[in-house]
C-alpha cells in the first residue's frame, strides 16, 4: 500500500511512515480525510487525483447509508 486517507482524529499511529499530501472534507458531513503517501511514492498530482476519486467513494457511501471508514486505501 503506497497511499491512504486516513479520518481526522485518528492516532498519528496509523499514518506512521506516510507523509501528508492535503486533505479532504466529505460534502455529506463535513468529516475531513488525511491523504498520506509513503515517501518513496510522494506525488502531488497523483494525490490530486487520489482526492478526486475519494470525493465520490465518500459520496457514495453516504448515498448506501455506510459510516466512512478509519482507513481508506487509495489507488495508485
Amino acid at each position: 500500500m503506497k497511499a491512504l486517507a486516513i479520518k481526522k482524529g485518528q492516532s498519528r499511529e496509523k499514518a506512521a511512515g506516510f507523509r501528508e499530501m492535503g486533505t479532504l472534507r466529505c460534502d455529506g458531513c463535513g468529516e475531513e480525510f488525511v491523504i498520506g503517501h509513503r515517501p518513496g511514492f510522494v506525488d502531488k498530482k497523483i494525490a490530486e487525483k487520489q482526492a478526486a476519486w475519494l470525493e465520490k467513494v465518500l459520496a457514495e457511501e453516504h448515498e448506501r447509508d455506510k459510516e466512512h471508514p478509519d482507513r481508506i486505501e487509495l489507488p495508485d
